[in-house]
């Protein structure tokens, strides 16, 4: 086994056993859920935004390890960080769960998101380990007249 197919595993099964910040945030300015209907994982993504910084984040929800997981690194990853700072972890995120497998994966450059290497091998589980992330940014997103609801099937039909 490749030492980043190691890696991946060991960071997923721990943040799937132990979350980080895992449940309800009750002073939220922004909140979404998310949906992936062909596996059931479900999320809620609550943030708290002030001045254009994500002053605390949380999720709850239920799904497989890697959604759990891609949940939970995405909170411990975008605290403290911009609107347009987490728009480019977005961004940098699903390209790397959605590069062709032959492309190498620089670990280095990627930090934390050098985890979800991996999960390109596997394209079924690309929605799984995006479901966090796609609900996030329709949470930050203000728009009033936006339902705050996501779910993997629009995203199959904006592609």
């Amino acid at each position: 086994m490749s030492d980043i197919n190691e890696l991946y595993q060991q960071v997923i099964l721990d943040h799937n056993k132990n979350p980080r910040n895992f449940g309800e945030l009750n002073d939220a300015t922004n909140v979404a859920g998310g949906h992936n209907p062909l596996c059931g994982d479900h999320i809620d993504v609550y943030a708290r935004v002030e001045g254009g910084i994500i002053k605390e984040i949380k999720f709850k929800g239920a799904g497989c390890a890697i959604s759990k997981a891609s949940a939970s690194i995405m909170t411990t990853l975008v605290i403290g960080k911009t609107i347009s700072q987490t728009k480019k972890l977005f961004d940098d995120f699903i390209h790397i769960v959605t590069t062709d497998i032959n492309s190498k994966c620089d670990t280095l450059e990627l930090g934390k998101l050098a985890v979800f290497c991996g999960v390109r091998e596997f394209p079924a589980r690309v929605k799984c380990a995006s479901l966090a992330w796609h609900t996030m940014m329709k949470a930050i997103q203000k728009s009033d007249s936006d339902n705050r609801k996501i779910s993997t099937e629009d995203l199959v039909a904006a592609s």
